[in-house]
């Protein structure tokens, strides 16, 4: 294994920061452990840069969530990309966007149909040696459009059902997130077992969980037997005088309670990767003292909503955002280099040493 250092990648975390995330003991839980490229977006770093601050980090597992981290999408450019994970010991998991093609979130910018798009993500996983595609339908505004978020879920389904033998075939899982409350965790159970669930599994947000007002710790119950990967971050959820808010913050930052959420995750998950997504600063309304709120969710489910509020009375407001004078750029690597630290030392995650 290529030993890689933080002058040589120029990408040196800011204070102590660095020298914890890669000196601590290794978990005892054998988990892998590694982070989602959109908790450093600010720094724009293509694949083989993301690859390296995972190695800086003592990562096990990356997701790369966009195909615009790739220079090209050629398989002979595509293979330089996973010899560097192999060389790093670092495992790829694949992902995109939308492929629910009337969804307000989707974009023709990797095909002009949600067909195409999901056979270049599947070839592209498959060169790279990822067992998973990581998919979304769309976001909360979704539930708002034409049949609601049921008529979404039905387009997605066609379209995956089109790529059912592509997918098999590459070996490759389409993992359909819980994004941006497009849908409850028992919504997209609905999506995956009209597909098919020999294909077609989740991956996981534990962050988005608390924008459909659900427990993270629920909405683990309910997709747990069908993740493939994941994105998770912590939150801060508080009542406030219409309902509830939601603040991402970083691992350990929040009142999610963790050391449980990774012993369940441990046993409906095995084998699945930890990836951390900081998005910190983030701030959602829930307004659900409100009749209007929900016109949007007007299927929601009593005992899983009653968690989430039984999760915000344990909250408070969190502090400030970012530090005055401190760039987005070093904010977002501390960010997530604190959650590896937690993750690491107090909920035991992680391979190496």
């Amino acid at each position: 294994m290529k030993t890689v250092t933080a002058a040589g990648a120029g990408m040196a975390l800011t204070g102590t920061t660095f020298a914890q995330a890669t000196t601590s003991a290794p978990g005892s839980r054998k988990i892998k452990l590694g982070f989602d490229n959109f908790a450093v977006r600010a720094m724009n770093w293509k694949a083989h840069a993301l690859l390296d601050h995972a190695a800086l980090l003592k990562c096990d597992s990356i997701l790369i969530s966009d195909l615009d981290a790739f220079d090209n999408r050629n398989d002979d450019y595509l293979k330089t990309v996973k010899a560097r994970g192999d060389e790093l010991g670092i495992q790829i998991h694949l992902g995109t966007w939308s492929i629910c093609p009337t969804s307000k979130f989707f974009k023709k910018n990797w095909g002009n149909t949600a067909e195409e798009h999901l056979a270049l993500g599947i070839r592209m996983a498959k060169t790279l040696g990822s067992p998973v595609l990581r998919c979304i339908l769309g976001r909360n505004d979704d539930r708002k459009t034409e049949g609601g978020i049921e008529a979404r879920i039905a387009d997605t389904v066609k379209v995956c059902k089109a790529m059912r033998s592509q997918a098999v075939d590459a070996g490759v899982k389409i993992c359909v997130e819980n994004h941006a409350g497009d849908m409850q965790a028992w919504e997209l159970v609905t999506l995956v077992e009209a597909a098919g669930k020999d294909y077609v599994g989740v991956c996981m947000d534990s962050g988005n969980a608390c924008w459909t007002a659900e427990d993270p710790l629920e909405s683990l119950e309910i997709l747990g037997p069908y993740v493939g990967t994941t994105s998770l971050r912590d939150s801060m959820v508080w009542e406030y005088a219409d309902g509830a808010k939601v603040q991402w913050v970083a691992m350990g930052e929040g009142n999610v309670n963790w050391p449980a959420y990774i012993k369940r995750f441990a046993e409906l998950c095995p084998g699945i990767p930890v990836h951390i997504e900081t998005i910190s600063g983030s701030v959602k309304n829930l307004n659900y003292l409100k009749n209007d709120y929900w016109t949007t969710y007007p299927k929601a489910r009593a005992k899983d909503f009653a968690k989430f509020v039984a999760l915000a009375k344990t909250g408070k407001q969190p502090t400030a955002r970012k530090p005055a004078g401190m760039s987005e750029q070093d904010y977002q690597k501390d960010e997530i280099a604190k959650s590896i630290i937690y993750c690491r030392e107090t909920l035991g995650l992680g391979m190496r040493a």
